[in-house]
């Protein structure tokens, strides 16, 4: 049994829909970041980096391992079912491509072009244009890499899609839209249609209310 410490925020909904792909049992903990819960001395012994998610899983011995960064957990659980990542060779190195660019590219410009959009103190013209031209470039790149194949890292469903998603689920926060990137747009209808994907959504968002606060340094 897994235990995942979450709240409804792009790199969150990762796990739970993971979980519900790969049909692995787990305890979901609500952790409210909109009330600080992210920083308090107990979750901080979880994730001393104070944010969500995490992942536990207490073995046999009754020895507890924990996982935190979302894309860790990720490839963790698809190496310990042996589904979703391919064993070897290219397709292999596929999916770590798109899920490095996804946490080196598309992940941070989302976040932070949202971040300058609705939490600066003041006006940060530089910063703005910065990331969200930045978020837009990302987008358009995942964009040609789908017009050539049928999901993000070629013709199978992999942990590189759910990376994308999470994100692209909350593309609201950095104001992007899906109306130039057609590509981008039929590939998300597919995954959302899904119904481990749409389980895995329900329970994250079951935990608390969504508001774009959530989102506000306290993902991974």
């Amino acid at each position: 049994m897994f235990e995942v410490y979450a709240f409804a925020t792009p790199n969150s909904v990762k796990v739970t829909i993971a979980l519900e792909e790969l049909e692995l049992p787990y305890t979901l903990h609500g952790v409210n970041v909109r009330k600080g819960e992210q920083k308090t001395s107990e979750f901080l012994t979880l994730n001393p980096n104070g944010k969500v998610p995490v992942l536990t899983e207490t073995e046999e011995t009754g020895q507890t391992f924990v996982l935190t960064e979302s894309a860790a957990i990720l490839v963790f659980l698809a190496e310990k079912t042996g589904r979703l990542l391919p064993v070897t060779g290219q397709d292999r190195a596929r999916v770590f491509e798109q899920l490095f660019f996804h946490a080196s590219g598309l992940s941070p410009a989302f976040g932070q072009s949202g971040f300058f959009q609705r939490f600066a103190a003041a006006p940060e013209p530089i910063a703005l244009e910065r990331f969200s031209t930045e978020a837009n470039r990302t987008l358009h790149i995942l964009d040609r890499v789908l017009a050539k194949s049928r999901f993000v890292a070629g013709d199978e469903f992999t942990i590189a899609d759910i990376a994308h998603f999470g994100w692209l689920w909350r593309r609201s926060f950095p104001n992007i839209t899906l109306d130039d990137t057609p590509h981008v747009a039929r590939w998300y209808a597919d995954i959302e249609s899904r119904p481990a994907v749409q389980r895995g959504i329900a329970r994250i968002e079951a935990l608390v209310p969504y508001g774009v606060s959530s989102v506000k340094q306290d993902d991974d």
